[in-house]
């Protein structure tokens, strides 16, 4: 166990291990020059990269093609420009090219493993870590971070059963710990009490991202879970005006909404519920057809029941870009709305009322859903919220608060939409963390000198 080290890295996820394999060949360098920098990471976790091996269903995608700040909620958009453009799409394929991992991209645009296998991006990522000398420490739990007057970083870190508490001292420290979410990941919010010790903040509110929405158990549509459709999500506000759409494939569940476009909507229900508790969402199951151009193609219709109606609606009237269009809705949903609406399955198109026509409309373009909340962090895949991007140089990601403190990844208050955004967040973030902590901690006349006496330290 090591007991001193140049640079300690808090979490070891994927912020956390990018750093360290960026602060060990940043590291290299310096040695060659004649300075050695040792590189200590320690994660609580049994087994490392638990969020890396889930992602992507287990495929891990590892980034998008299109990355830019708009898909991005948090800080400023150009302040996450800056950060984005510093360790771009480009860098992180070449990145993993180098280590052998061919990316492949799908028709939603994210990228994978061409083996389709998480593994492959983690194992790859171990071992450009053991290649550049940083070592890591797991299970070992970090309970505390303490800033020491005369330079310096002292952590308190606990074996996996909690005992054996020891103290590691560093000359500079990268908190990667991520957020909240997926705690059983190890992500459980430890890292925000570190920080707000050092003098951080937090932002006022901290909630789940990408989580599934839940209904109420008795709503119809619980009874269609397994149904997987594309739809846009439309967002709005108490007194009706629309605040924001999401279109992709929704899946119906048992609890709710899940799938693409329910996660992506999530971050933007809660957000909006917290200022405004009439905010609902409404359904599109076609994607975004208006509803005079569905009631025109009823009343175009040729002679045939609603329910194959709806089944076979022309294939011009639904679909999502980049997905296998098929016409009209699966066969369940169509029974469903078709008794929302109060109308015989069989009815004739031509025979339904105007009343009835626009019921149906309404519930093609318009359908309520009514809400509840969401699953919450367990099912979580990021964490809204975190440490204000004010508070980091930009280009180094070094707190303004204390120097030699390095934040990166889910910690900062950044998430993006699902699809291998928050990936390439944590790649760039950890990129520019670790160079910078390895430069700094290289140069010995930057100050920050190892802590030598316990009795200085100072919470």
């Amino acid at each position: 166990m090591i007991n001193r080290c140049d640079i300690a890295i808090v979490g070891c996820g994927a912020a956390g291990l990018f750093a360290a394999v960026w602060a060990g060949r940043a590291a290299r360098e310096a040695r060659e020059a004649g300075s050695r920098v040792s590189i200590v990471g320690f994660d609580g976790a049994k087994r490392l990269g638990a969020k890396i091996l889930v992602a992507g269903g287990g495929r891990c995608n590892v980034t998008h093609h299109a990355v830019d700040e708009k898909d991005y909620f948090g800080g400023s958009r150009n302040a996450i420009r800056k950060v984005l453009r510093t360790f771009g799409v480009n860098d992180t394929v070449a990145f993993f090219r180098e280590l052998g991992v061919h990316l492949k991209r799908e028709d939603t645009g994210k990228l994978f493993p061409t083996t389709d296998d998480a593994h492959t991006v983690l194992d790859a990522i171990l071992a450009a870590v053991r290649d550049v000398g940083a070592k890591v420490e797991y299970p070992a739990r970090v309970q505390s971070v303490l800033r020491d007057p005369e330079g310096g970083f002292a952590l308190t870190v606990t074996g996996g059963d909690g005992t054996a508490a020891r103290t590691v001292r560093a000359r500079r420290v990268i908190i990667a710990t991520g957020g909240q979410a997926l705690p059983r990941s190890g992500s459980d919010g430890a890292g925000y009490g570190f920080v707000r010790r050092l003098g951080h903040t937090i932002t006022p509110r901290v909630f789940p991202s990408l989580a599934p929405l839940t209904i109420d158990k008795s709503h119809p549509l619980c009874g269609l879970s397994g149904v997987t459709v594309p739809a846009l999500l439309e967002l709005r506000s108490g007194t009706g005006k629309r605040l924001d759409t999401v279109t992709d494939s929704l899946l119906l569940t048992h609890f709710g909404l899940s799938g693409p476009a329910a996660l992506n909507m999530s971050r933007r229900w809660t957000a909006a519920k917290g200022d405004d508790a009439g905010a609902a969402i409404v359904i599109n199951w076609l994607t975004g057809t208006r509803g005079e151009d569905v009631d025109r193609l009823l009343l175009d219709s040729r002679p045939m029941g609603l329910l194959r109606w709806l089944i076979e609606i022309p294939p011009q009237a639904a679909g999502v870009p980049g997905h296998d269009v098929k016409a009209g809705v699966p066969e369940r949903l169509a029974r469903h709305l078709c008794e929302a609406a109060a109308v015989d399955p069989a009815t004739q198109v031509k025979a339904l009322t105007r009343d009835q026509r626009r019921a149906i409309v309404r519930l093609l373009t318009e359908y309520p859903v009514p809400v509840t909340g969401d699953r919450g962090f367990t099912y979580a895949e990021a964490t809204a919220g975190g440490v204000p991007l004010s508070e980091v140089h930009l280009d180094t990601m070094e707190s303004r608060v204390v120097p030699g403190l390095y934040l990166c990844g889910e910690i900062l208050d950044v998430d993006g939409r699902i699809g291998g955004f928050n990936f390439q967040w944590a790649w760039a973030t950890g990129f520019i963390a670790g160079k910078a902590a390895a430069a700094a901690a290289a140069d010995k006349s930057a100050g920050g000198g190892a802590i030598t006496d316990p009795d200085t330290l100072r919470a």
